[in-house]
């Protein structure tokens, strides 16, 4: 059954990938806290020490989707599929599940890791949930972006999908991020067409290290990230300031430190956009449900 609420009433509702640790719980927190109600699509469970949180699954306003694995098109393909047959509408789509990982890794369908993911699942998932966002009130979609993306010395989509060499942090995390807001920028004239406006957003320098995982961070990154980085909280602070903020009459463009900022090698997003879009149409359309 679709979930619905009192038009007289009517609450904003956000998507958001990986809302069970860091930005993303700390986004779920406070767009509860605001009166959202919250879809999350989440690999763990929210910890139970999140007592709010758990109120809110309790009474309906968070509502929380399963997925083994977003980069494994069989498992993205049922989520999706759940989401679309009980929800109703979408206002502000968060695109934010994502990481960095400490080695070379690929994806079931034998593309780079750090790529699948943050790259190309986002569009999936953007396409997907299309007409929930046109039955929103909003109508945006927010890519979680990096700094680390100015610091790509090259990009095209055969060094995104099968890279050469690997670097922490700076090498397939960084480039994939870039790709992320390349095609954020080229399809959002697309996207203007049906009322939806899109931006990614650098969510700043976040403490986002846990205990139970190896971060794929350069050794260097770890000790300054617990001295000097900012909460996660600061980070959810800005991807909510990228929907709602000034810059949401913007579309297509790249916000780092709240700010529009100039993205490198635009010359090659209209061949990331080909490629991500080839992609969803040749083979996830084509995955049977798990």
């Amino acid at each position: 059954m679709k979930q619905t609420t009192n038009a007289k009433d009517r609450q904003h509702i956000a998507l958001i990938t990986g809302a069970s640790a860091g930005i993303g719980l700390e986004l779920a927190r406070k767009l509860i806290s605001d009166q959202w109600q919250v879809i999350a699509i989440n690999r763990s469970n929210i910890p139970q020490e999140e007592t709010e949180l758990h109120k809110a699954i309790a009474n309906g306003s968070l509502r929380i989707y399963k997925t083994a694995d977003l980069s494994d098109y069989r498992s993205l393909r049922t989520t999706l599929n759940e989401i679309k047959t009980k929800e109703e509408r979408i206002d502000v789509l968060f695109n934010n599940a994502g990481g960095s990982f400490p080695e070379l890794a690929y994806s079931p369908q034998g593309r780079e890791k750090h790529y699948e993911l943050m790259t190309v699942v986002p569009y999936i998932i953007m396409m997907e949930l299309k007409a929930l966002l046109a039955n929103g009130d909003l109508k945006t979609v927010i890519n979680t972006s990096s700094s680390a993306l100015k610091y790509v010395k090259a990009i095209h989509v055969d060094i995104l999908e099968r890279p050469q060499t690997f670097k922490k942090l700076l090498g397939p995390y960084a480039a994939s991020k870039l790709a992320l807001s390349l095609w954020t920028k080229n399809i959002a004239p697309q996207l203007a067409k049906e009322g939806i406006s899109i931006r990614s957003v650098d969510p700043g320098s976040n403490n986002t290290l846990r205990k139970d995982k190896d971060s794929g961070l350069p050794l260097l990154v770890k000790p300054l990230m617990k001295l000097f980085f900012s909460p996660p909280s600061h980070g959810a602070g800005l991807l909510y300031d990228g929907a709602m903020g000034q810059h949401r009459g913007e579309s297509g463009v790249f916000l780092l430190k709240g700010r529009i900022a100039d993205l490198k090698f635009e010359d090659q997003a209209q061949s990331v956009l080909d490629r991500v879009q080839e992609i969803y149409e040749t083979e996830y359309l084509g995955v049977p449900t798990a």
